[in-house]
């Protein structure tokens, strides 16, 4: 080998032992460098990690919460609602709400009567506008005499209808510790004409909860308040439970206040329906005020549930959750609460017609307590005003001016809504003689009628005007029936003579005979309504 092999091979190798140190210096780097990024990536590794299980978990939560709440849930059977229902409504929902004060399982703690049959003195049917941004509370007295139509029994049996019953009976048809809440919903459908889409019945127990889990409720009220005053049949006064004016109630103490009915005004059912009215009011502004949100929904949604029954349509936690967040864009105070018109009947309590039947017309129309179009979107209370049943009397012919139209080819039952014998053959006989074909003669419902009302369905507003013509002061009104009835009042007994359109023209209405809070009409039903933003010292009893 020569000497420049030799350098060759040396140089050769010197090179590769310096190739050898500057690939361990890269590996080295390298493996550095790897270290380095693996460094990097295990903290955000590890956050995608914790990221994952909280969502897994919350998901996991969520998914528990809401099979919890499925559970607590308990529905009634639709087998007992009447086969025979009002037709739907122009828009909106609308929804029963019962109170049950049944003593069964943990309700028998928190006080009132004895027995574990279902009973109720609080219901409400709550009307949501189509707008999504009003809603109207109608009460029901629980002492309001109305027909309480066959009724399924828990043995699958149907009662005969109940003429002349208490209101509140309905809900103790069959003597079950639930109550008979399809019985109910029966009952305000045969009473108000109005297709009820869900019922939602809530005891001691739910409401108790309720109160408690949103932290209480504001009420006010207008005298010191004692414990005789919720039990009369004890010999002393006893211990003030409530002091005069504003405070914060929730559980048992809450209870108490929308109970009590002795010591304030005319310690009547009606009083106190006003003060639970300022309650829902003022629960359903606590509610508001602290956000339509899952921190607020959640707990009272699982206080509720727990003491709630319901028709099948709502027998979800998501069908409940979704109907309790369609209400969150109802502003205050478009959420009105009013009483169903009403007089007393002896120890009893009578509907005062046709004032009543001008407010089921306008829920059906989905019109507003001030008669403006809330069935769509944009109206927002803006709409301009529908026209509305008035009792001052909206007939005005046919149209032709110079006086009542003919009645060819125009059917049309008569009823006797008085006390005077032999009306509804009088006017069958008029009618006829004006070319009306009549259908038939009977007594209405009820025979409290001051004014004569025509009813009519769908379709047949023309004809109602004709039949209008005819009588003084009539009303016209929407009803979910088919044909065209006219159902006679005191103003019909007084002057029965058919009247041209000129003499039929409004004038002061008469009398409804309602006391001092059984509104005659529209106008002064929604002068007299509550909203939810009123002040909860207000209007606390009648009487």
């Amino acid at each position: 080998m020569t000497a420049s092999s030799h350098k060759a091979v040396a140089g050769s190798s010197g090179r590769a032992r310096k190739a050898g140190r500057t690939g361990a210096s890269r590996g080295t780097a390298d493996r550095a460098a790897g270290r380095a990024v693996r460094g990097r990536r295990r903290p955000l590794r590890t956050v995608g990690i914790v990221a994952v299980s909280l969502l897994v978990l919350i998901t996991a939560g969520a998914g528990w919460f809401y099979f919890k709440l499925n559970g607590n849930i308990t529905t009634f059977g639709a087998e007992g609602v009447s086969p025979q229902r009002p037709a739907e409504g122009a828009g909106g929902q609308n929804v029963l709400v019962i109170g049950s004060d049944s003593r069964s399982g943990d309700n028998s703690s928190l006080g009132g009567g004895e027995g574990d049959v279902g009973r109720s003195d609080t219901a409400f049917l709550l009307h949501i506008y189509g707008d999504s941004k009003h809603a109207v509370a109608v009460s029901i007295p629980r002492d309001t005499l109305v027909e309480i139509p066959p009724c399924r029994l828990p043995s699958g049996k149907w009662t005969a209808a109940q003429h002349n019953a208490m209101f509140n009976a309905a809900f103790s048809v069959g003597e079950s510790p639930r109550g008979n809440p399809a019985c109910t919903q029966n009952t305000v459908e045969k009473l108000s004409g109005v297709r009820v889409d869900h019922t939602v019945v809530v005891d001691f127990e739910g409401f108790s909860k309720m109160t408690s889990a949103v932290g209480g409720v504001p009420v006010c009220l207008p005298k010191d308040i004692y414990q005789g005053d919720l039990n009369p049949n004890r010999r002393s006064r006893g211990e003030r439970i409530f002091a005069k004016g504003p405070q914060n109630v929730s559980g048992q103490q809450a209870l108490d206040y929308v109970r009590i009915r002795h010591g304030i005004g005319d310690n009547s059912d009606i009083g106190r329906i006003q003060r639970q009215q300022a309650f829902v009011g003022s629960l359903i502004k606590k509610v508001k005020d602290q956000g339509f949100n899952p921190t607020t929904l959640l707990p009272l949604a699982n206080a509720a549930t727990q003491s709630m029954t319901v028709d099948p349509g709502l027998d979800s936690a998501d069908k409940l959750l979704s109907f309790a967040m369609s209400l969150k864009d109802i502003d205050l105070h478009n959420t009105k609460f009013v009483t169903l018109p009403w007089r007393y009947q002896g120890a009893r309590v009578a509907v005062v017609h046709p004032a009543a039947d001008a407010l089921w017309a306008d829920i059906k129309a989905d019109r507003t307590l001030d008669g403006k179009d809330a069935g769509g979107p944009g109206s927002a209370g803006g709409g301009a005003a529908s026209p509305s049943p008035s009792p001052s009397g909206t007939g005005t012919g046919s149209g032709t001016g110079t006086g009542p139209g003919t009645g060819a080819g125009i059917s049309v039952a008569v009823y006797n809504g008085t006390t005077a014998t032999g009306l509804a053959a009088r006017a069958a006989d008029q009618l006829k003689s004006a070319g009306f074909t009549v259908t038939g003669t009977s007594t209405a419902r009820t025979q409290d009628h001051a004014t004569t009302v025509v009813e009519y369905g769908a379709g047949k507003e023309a004809e109602a005007k004709t039949v209008a013509a005819h009588f003084r002061g009539a009303q016209l009104v929407p009803k979910a029936t088919a044909g065209v009835n006219v159902v006679l009042g005191t103003t019909y007994a007084s002057a029965p003579a058919l009247e041209s359109p000129a003499a039929s023209a409004p004038g002061p209405a008469p009398s409804s005979g309602a006391s001092g809070a059984g509104a005659s009409g529209p106008s002064e039903i929604a002068g007299k309504a509550r909203s939810a933003d009123d002040n909860i010292c207000s209007d606390l009893s009648y009487g």
